[in-house]
C-alpha cells in the first residue's frame, strides 16, 4: 500500500492524485461517477452501494488545502468506509483551485460559499448529482485553516446531542494537534476547546457552504474538520484520518445513543 502522504507535497499534482484515488477506490468496490469535466480536470464522485442512509465525505473544495484530499485517499486505501453502508466520497471538488493552489476556483469564486446561489458550474454539477442520491445521515468535510495552530471542527446536528462523540473526536486528533482554544474562532463562539456547535443556518444569507446545503437537505449530522495549514502536511493528513476514523469506527452506536454530559467539561446547549 502506498503512503498517501507522500503522493505529493503541498504542491498538489491533481492528475497523479486522481490516478491513485481511482486505483484505491476501484479496489474497494467503489464506482466512478463523472460530475463535471473542467479545463483542469474532472470532478468525480465515488460511490459504493449499501445500507441507507449514506455516509458522505468531501474534500478539496479549497485548492490551497491539500491535506483533505490526501486524507480521503488514505481512508480509501485503508478500507475505512464501512462495507455495509452506502458510502459516497468526493475527494477533489475544486480542480482549478487544486491546480493553481488557490482557495478559489480558476475564476476566482469560493465554491464553499456558493451552495445557495449556485453560480458556478462546479457547485451546480455537484448539487445536481448529490440530489439524485438519498440524503446522508453523516457528512464529513475536510478543510484547513491558515490562521490557527490547533485542530477544531464545526458540528451541525439536527438530532440528539452527543458530547462524548465530540470528546472522542478531539482525543483521536490530540496525538497530532491540540484543540484550538477560544473564546472564539473565525467569529464563532466555542462550545468547548476545538468545538464549534453551529446552527443549521449560514453566517451570511447568500453564502452557503456545503455543510449548510447538506443540512437544508436534511442531513442530520455533519462535521467540518479544520487542521492548521502551517503545520507539516503529514500531520495534517494524519489528523484528518484519525478524526474521520473516530466517527466512522463508532457508527453502530454514535448516531443512536445520547451520552451524558456529566463531568465532561463542555457547555450544555441553550436553545438552537
Amino acid at each position: 500500500m502506498n503512503d498517501s502522504s507522500n503522493v505529493m507535497s503541498d504542491l498538489f499534482d491533481l492528475p497523479s492524485f486522481l490516478g491513485e484515488f481511482s486505483l484505491a477506490a476501484a479496489a474497494r468496490g467503489f464506482s466512478r461517477h463523472l460530475l463535471l469535466e473542467t479545463e483542469d480536470g474532472p470532478i468525480l464522485a465515488w460511490e459504493r452501494l449499501g445500507e441507507a442512509p449514506p455516509i458522505y465525505l468531501s474534500a478539496g473544495i479549497h485548492g490551497d488545502e491539500p491535506a483533505g484530499p490526501l486524507a480521503a485517499l488514505r481512508l480509501m486505501e485503508e478500507g475505512a468506509f464501512p462495507t455495509d453502508r452506502h458510502c459516497i466520497v468526493c475527494p477533489a471538488l475544486n480542480p482549478g483551485g487544486l491546480v493553481l493552489q488557490t482557495r478559489a476556483n480558476r475564476r476566482g469564486a469560493d465554491l464553499n460559499r456558493d451552495y445557495n446561489i449556485l453560480s458556478c458550474q462546479e457547485t451546480v454539477a455537484h448539487t445536481r448529482w448529490l440530489s439524485s442520491r438519498p440524503v446522508p445521515s453523516l457528512f464529513i468535510s475536510l478543510h484547513e485553516d491558515w490562521e490557527t495552530a490547533g485542530f477544531y471542527f464545526y458540528e451541525i446536528n439536527l438530532g440528539e446531542d452527543n458530547v462524548r462523540r465530540a470528546t472522542d473526536l478531539l482525543s483521536a486528533v490530540s496525538a497530532h494537534f491540540p484543540a484550538e482554544l477560544g473564546p472564539g474562532i473565525d467569529g464563532h463562539l466555542l462550545r468547548g476547546p476545538g468545538w464549534i456547535f453551529h446552527r443549521a443556518e449560514p453566517d451570511l444569507p447568500d453564502s452557503w457552504p456545503e455543510a449548510i446545503w447538506m443540512a437544508k437537505r436534511g442531513c442530520s449530522l455533519s462535521f467540518t474538520f479544520e487542521t492548521p495549514s502551517k503545520a507539516a502536511l503529514k500531520d495534517r493528513v494524519a489528523a484528518h484520518v484519525d478524526g474521520s476514523l473516530a466517527l466512522l469506527d463508532r457508527l453502530p452506536k454514535a448516531f443512536t445513543e445520547t451520552d451524558s454530559m456529566d463531568g465532561v467539561g463542555f457547555m450544555p446547549l441553550c436553545g438552537s
